[in-house]
């Protein structure tokens, strides 16, 4: 159970430091319960209620309240007329197209990355590439899902545009919440690939990187599996529910 601090008391809503507290604790707390939403803590269609999710994280209903409505935006929660906010549930038309954009976005952040990184970035970038080689060479394949997301918010960061790096940010949590990501077939292979992107970032090639970014992607589909997640039973509660994970078609 996290808990946050504020950066200043609640005083009717007045004062810099009031305000300023309010901001960081709503942030802390959407980020708490997309986190919460994404691992299967709070299933597809259970409720989240304002009073308990305060509680479980040690703060007061106002962060709470400005965190669903984030979350609701974001498409993580939904609204129902005498329910309040509850998770929302994706149909497999959604799921399948978070993939299908996935194909779009990615591409056009790694040409941007080949426009703009910077050399920290590309430290970065083959520093992973090294490790994740390493990793897959030796068969240590539980240690690469970690290391490809840090790869790919490190790209999403290295095209210079916040908005795009927070949309591909978001679209990511989106797919590990909605599909079991099935390891490569060859590892060794997805690494070499990421080599070669790096690569071409790194060269400012701009229309190779975006090739190559493609051709990740359109391999990704055959790696996802569509978690179907079973509601939990609508009680008003939002403590931990088990999800159970069945494999799709």
């Amino acid at each position: 159970m996290r808990r946050f601090t504020h950066a200043g008391p609640y005083v009717n809503g007045e004062g810099t430091a009031a305000q300023e507290g309010r901001r960081i604790s709503a942030h802390a707390v959407c980020t708490a319960i997309r986190d919460d939403i994404v691992s299967g803590t709070f299933p597809p269609g259970s409720r989240l209620t304002e009073e308990v999710l305060a509680r479980r994280y040690g703060v007061s209903r106002v962060p709470v309240r400005e965190a669903l409505r984030t979350l609701a935006s974001e498409g993580f929660v939904t609204t129902r007329r005498h329910a309040g906010a509850c998770v929302a549930e994706p149909t497999e038309q959604e799921a399948a197209d978070l993939l299908e954009v996935r194909s779009l976005l990615e591409p056009l952040g790694a040409a941007r990355a080949a426009q703009r990184r910077t050399e920290a970035h590309l430290k970065v970038l083959r520093g992973l590439v090294r490790l994740g080689q390493e990793r897959a060479r030796g068969g240590r394949t539980g240690e690469l899902r970690p290391l490809g997301d840090w790869f790919d918010e490190t790209l999403a960061q290295a095209s210079g545009s916040p908005s795009l790096a927070g949309l591909l940010t978001q679209l990511r949590l989106k797919i590990t919440w909605v599909y079991a990501a099935e390891p490569p077939v060859r590892p060794v292979d997805t690494w070499e690939l990421l080599g070669s992107l790096v690569d071409a970032v790194a060269r400012g090639d701009a229309e190779r990187a975006r090739s190559i970014a493609a051709a990740r992607a359109d391999r990704a589909p055959g790696e996802f599996r569509l978690r179907r997640l079973v509601p939990a039973a609508r009680t008003g509660n939002a403590g931990p529910a088990v999800r159970t994970v069945i494999a799709g078609s």
